[in-house]
């Protein structure tokens, strides 16, 4: 078996047409757009070059048929935070369900970053923010929703048998949204939003750059200084708005203000997975009319719950069930298009939103894992520490 450096066009074809074999036959898998994988390799289009570096690597037999690939990256802004190691990261792993292949795969990713001072590797993750590619599939085989990590079982045995350790789990939860919230949790949103100084309303594409604003302030205030996690700067959000727009729907997109202060947001997007699987990795001409069909005639019935942040002087108040409730304010109308939500994921270190999710009526319907691996194994391992 041959390890070979993506340098060349025919290495990054081979990279991005790997999995359609990995994926024979399964009807769940949905390719995702070679765009949005190639961007994350681009210095020009991901602004983590600014702070790091990327490689990536595809495998291939003695006959030159590619049965593998692997990706692995430094944030230099994430590799100390809240680590007692300084950390890599690897990911867009894909393999046949051979130890030997996987482990040299994984063997590449450890010796590259060893050369660049790591002392220790998470995966499979994403070289950009926690919201894309992130987490090994574990339990709850389901269509994949846009840029969600989707794999074949055996993956995690081969992540648990180099040695990879469970950093935390990730839970993705499903509701439907005509179902009520629980009385109790509908009780005390009704309470915050009939509370003076509380209001709620969701995103005008109109003006997009003050919601970009609003959304930076309150990121970066919820979830900024958690492990693994960097703060966005008002530029990378109005890009990351700008990515977004064709699967904005300003209805579902939710943000709380106290006397006008931004103190939360609910963001959901459409699912376009529900028509890029139609599309064969190919952002076309036809693709993107038939984007614009699906959009133009509510054709979309799922959405995906992004990210959900409440700033934390406000946390524990009732804020997490106001603007759900806000929300069933359209959510709950005649004709409503969309029938579920499935909220991007939450991990296992933060109970929290855990509870939110469940008081909302939300319920487990798919679980990832990310795992780390310590070059020095002698040394104890911690989980990810629990948000308090």
């Amino acid at each position: 078996m041959k390890i070979i450096e993506v340098t060349q066009k025919q290495h990054i074809k081979e990279f991005l047409n790997l999995p359609t074999k990995i994926y024979k036959g399964d009807t769940n898998w949905i390719r995702p757009l070679n765009n949005d994988i190639e961007n994350v390799f681009n210095p020009k289009k991901n602004k983590f070059f600014n702070h790091g570096v990327c490689t990536r690597w595809i495998l291939q037999n003695e006959n030159g048929e590619t049965i593998g690939r692997v990706a692995a990256f430094i944030d230099q802004e994430a590799v100390h935070k809240d680590n007692d190691q300084p950390t890599g990261g690897m990911g867009f792993f894909e393999c046949i369900n051979d130890q030997t292949a996987a482990f040299l795969l994984f063997d590449t990713c450890k010796h590259w970053l060893q050369v660049q001072g790591m002392e220790a590797m998470d995966g499979p993750i994403n070289f950009g923010s926690r919201d894309s590619w992130w987490g090994c599939l574990a339990d709850g085989f389901h269509e994949p929703v846009y840029t969600m990590n989707y794999n074949p079982a055996y993956y995690n045995d081969l992540f648990k048998a180099y040695g990879f350790q469970e950093y935390f789990k990730q839970y993705t939860y499903r509701r439907t949204l005509a179902e009520p919230m629980h009385p109790r949790m509908e009780a005390r949103g009704q309470k915050i939003i009939d509370t003076e100084g509380f209001s709620f309303r969701h995103l005008e594409l109109g003006k997009l750059d003050q919601y970009a604003q609003d959304f930076c302030t309150i990121y970066n205030k919820a979830w900024g200084k958690h492990a693994g996690v960097t703060e966005l700067t008002l530029e990378q959000v109005k890009n990351l708005f700008k990515l977004m727009k064709p699967v904005i729907d300003e209805k579902i997109i939710w943000f709380a203000y106290y006397n006008n202060e931004p103190i939360a947001f609910y963001v959901q997007i459409l699912d376009a997975n529900q028509v890029l699987k139609h599309l064969n990795g190919k952002m076309n001409v036809l693709g993107m009319m038939r984007f614009a069909y699906y959009k133009l005639f509510k054709k979309f019935n799922r959405i995906v719950g992004v990210v959900f942040g409440v700033v934390p002087e406000h946390q524990g108040k009732g804020v997490e069930m106001a603007i759900v409730k806000a929300y069933s304010w359209v959510a709950h109308t005649p004709k409503y298009p969309y029938i579920t939500m499935e909220m991007k994921w939450i991990g296992d270190f933060n109970p929290k939103m855990m509870k939110v999710a469940e008081w909302v009526g939300g319920a487990i319907y798919k679980t990832h894992i990310t795992y780390r691996k310590l070059f020095d194994e002698t040394k104890p391992f911690k989980r990810c520490p629990v948000i308090d």
